[in-house]
């Protein structure tokens, strides 16, 4: 059987874009770290990113709930066939990991990976923000990810370590097989019978839990 990998690392500081006093909505000011490079090379990941990583938006973004951003490879073909975009390039998403032999219908919530000297944890779908339309200036492009469930997933780190490209991701446990990505996201935007269970699920990140909590209320 084949093993998921670690396909590209891509890492990217925040930076300030746009004119002030531009016409068109999408030329004016915004900082983003959206904007991500791959890395040759081992590369450090602690707590809250990778070395060289960072968020813009620490409110909504970043943390140790979301250390880690993985997108499937999977996932490329189509997507450039859709928006008419044949060099759409790794790390399109503002991903960090992008990985191969894994989409969302693979992976669960508290599925346990080494991958080099760390230790992850999966802890939540990735929720697409205005700052995915903004980079590609596709007005609907987070809405075409939630439609499609190409939404990718968050990691949080147990044990620091350097990680690398072309490493595998060994799954080493997986307690709770029956909440796949693609289900919770489901739960989440479509509503279900799981979000009771979901809003008491102990390995899912507290923002999502608390969410499903509200849905109760």
């Amino acid at each position: 059987m084949d093993t998921p990998s670690i396909l590209s690392i891509q890492v990217g500081l925040p930076k300030q874009l746009g004119t002030e006093g531009a016409i068109d909505l999408m030329d004016r000011p915004w900082t983003t770290g959206f904007f991500k490079e791959p890395v040759t090379g081992a590369i450090y990941l602690g707590k809250n990113n990778l070395t060289g990583d960072g968020q813009a938006d620490l409110i909504l973004h970043g943390g140790t709930e979301k250390a880690v951003l993985a997108y499937a490879v999977k996932h490329y073909p189509q997507w450039r066939q859709e928006l008419n975009l044949p060099d759409f390039p790794y790390g399109a998403f503002g991903e960090n990991f992008t990985v191969s032999m894994q989409t969302e219908e693979d992976v669960c919530i508290g599925d346990i990976f080494a991958v080099g000297e760390a230790r992850i944890q999966v802890s939540q779908p990735r929720e697409p923000c205005w700052k995915l339309a903004r980079r590609w200036r596709r007005k609907d492009l987070p809405k075409r990810v939630i439609t499609s469930g190409r939404s990718g997933w968050y990691f949080r780190v147990l044990s620091e370590g350097l990680v690398e490209s072309g490493l595998p991701l060994l799954l080493l446990e997986r307690p709770l097989p029956q909440w796949s990505i693609a289900r919770v996201n489901q739960a989440f935007y479509r509503g279900s019978e799981d979000v009771s269970k979901l809003a008491s699920c102990p390995l899912l990140s507290p923002s999502w839990r608390q969410y499903f909590s509200r849905q109760l209320s």
